[in-house]
C-alpha cells in the first residue's frame, strides 16, 4: 500500500509503536465494547485474545508496509490461509471493520490514514466472509 510520497500506512501509523497502539485499542475494544462481542467469541474458539494480539501486530507490520513479522514467523502471510479455519460472516466482519474505525479514532490516526486503511481492511474483510 505505498503511498504517492513513499510514505507507507506503517510510518503514518508512528512505526511500530503506532501499529502495537492500534493493535491494543482494537483488541480491547474486542473485549469490552459490546461490537466487538461477535469477534471475541470467534477468537475464544480458537487461539484465545493474547495470540491473536500477537498475530495481529506481526501481520499489520508487514501489511502496512513495516518488517514482515509475520511472514519471518510462519512463512505465510495470505490473509485467506490465515482465516480459512474460520468461519467469517456478515456480523463478524461487520463488528471487525466497527472495531478497527473506532481504534483508529482512538489512536488518532489522521483522517487521511484511516481513510486509506477502513478503505483496504473493509476490502479484505470483505473478501474473508464465507458466511452470510
Amino acid at each position: 500500500m505505498p503511498q504517492p510520497n513513499n510514505t507507507s500506512p506503517y510510518q503514518l501509523l508512528g512505526g511500530e509503536l503506532g501499529v502495537q497502539n492500534l493493535v491494543k485499542a482494537f483488541y480491547d475494544l474486542v473485549e469490552c465494547d459490546p461490537v466487538g462481542k461477535p469477534l471475541l467469541v470467534m477468537h475464544n474458539r480458537g487461539h484465545g485474545i493474547a495470540h491473536a494480539r500477537e498475530a495481529q501486530f506481526e501481520f499489520l507490520s508487514g501489511f502496512l508496509g513495516g518488517p514482515q513479522l509475520y511472514f519471518e514467523h510462519h512463512r505465510n502471510s495470505n490473509v485467506r490461509t490465515i482465516h480459512a479455519h474460520l468461519e467469517i460472516g456478515t456480523l463478524e466482519r461487520d463488528a471487525w471493520l466497527a472495531c478497527m474505525n473506532k481504534a483508529l479514532r482512538q489512536i488518532e490516526a489522521e483522517p487521511q490514514t484511516e481513510f486509506l486503511l477502513m478503505k483496504h481492511f473493509s476490502r479484505i474483510a470483505e473478501a474473508l466472509r464465507t458466511q452470510q
